[in-house]
């Protein structure tokens, strides 16, 4: 990729980050079933274990609706499942005012071997409004309404963004943990040095960062999110019952991979051949 398109894409991440709480967004081997071992701890050091729901009483009833909707799907309950019953890892719920209408995954704890032993998902007040570009997730922006296509209602928009996040905490728990660690230092870093000269991404300092992170913050932060979407696609593979709506949303999936995320093709695909329908929609 030539220094030009790098800058420009490092400036359309920048900008992407500086718009995440305007715009509704969520934050941080293709994920066909929900396999236990990919994230499973050894060696935890938390206290507790399972999950800590820790939800003001004014959201309750909302959140309610939007975990109910997330545990209609098999894959939502194996994975609610998983965590709630694992003594060697604490998953926190929590919700929050800010970025009402988007997500965050955070608050990582890795043990003494390397291992996730905890993580925080923090969810808007309003997560059931509010639909992120189809750049970074293509998934989510699926849902968007149009003239051919009666949109889903506001818990299951709520509970593809809950998807999102715990495909980060199931990402993030098969990782080198001092990588992942390192990238979070250094991207801020990069990010400061790349908007004070110029816009070059051929400055020798941000290829030596670029070098010790093992990528750019533009491929660092578009892995972890398609991720995210991989296991949104995977809830709303479960969700979607009906054959020709599942279509018609697998559709614009695969429309907006086609534009923006060819190179993320194959974690998709994976989902939808395993479709329990045997159409494609598209994907083949």
């Amino acid at each position: 990729m030539s220094s030009s398109r790098i800058a420009i894409r490092l400036a359309l991440f920048i900008l992407a980050l500086l718009s995440l709480h305007a715009s509704g967004t969520t934050a941080d081997k293709p994920i066909t079933s929900w396999d236990k071992s990919l994230a499973s701890p050894a060696g935890g050091t938390s206290d507790q274990g399972g999950i800590k729901e820790i939800i003001p009483a004014k959201y309750s009833s909302r959140y309610l609706a939007w975990k109910k909707d997330f545990l209609s799907t098999q894959a939502g309950t194996d994975q609610w499942a998983f965590y709630e019953n694992n003594p060697q890892f604490t998953l926190t719920i929590t919700i929050s005012a800010d970025n009402a209408e988007g997500a965050s995954t955070g608050k990582y704890h890795w043990d003494q071997s390397g291992k996730l032993v905890a993580a925080t998902i923090t969810l808007g007040s309003r997560l059931d409004a509010g639909y992120p570009n189809p750049i970074y997730f293509p998934v989510m922006n699926s849902l968007v309404a149009t003239e051919q296509y009666v949109p889903v209602s506001g818990n299951t928009l709520a509970a593809t963004k809950i998807a999102h996040e715990f495909g980060h905490v199931l990402r993030t728990a098969q990782v080198d943990a001092q990588l992942y660690q390192l990238q979070s230092q250094l991207i801020p870093q990069y990010n400061k040095i790349f908007l004070n000269n110029g816009r070059r991404a051929d400055d020798p300092r941000l290829l030596e960062l670029v070098k010790q992170m093992g990528g750019t913050p533009v491929t660092i932060w578009e892995d972890r999110e398609y991720w995210g979407e991989t296991n949104a696609m995977l809830y709303l593979r479960d969700r979607i019952t009906e054959n020709s709506m599942r279509c018609f949303l697998f559709s614009r999936i695969r429309h907006s991979i086609d534009l923006y995320a060819k190179q993320y093709e194959t974690r998709f695909f994976e989902i939808a051949r395993s479709n329990p329908s045997t159409k494609l929609c598209g994907w083949q």
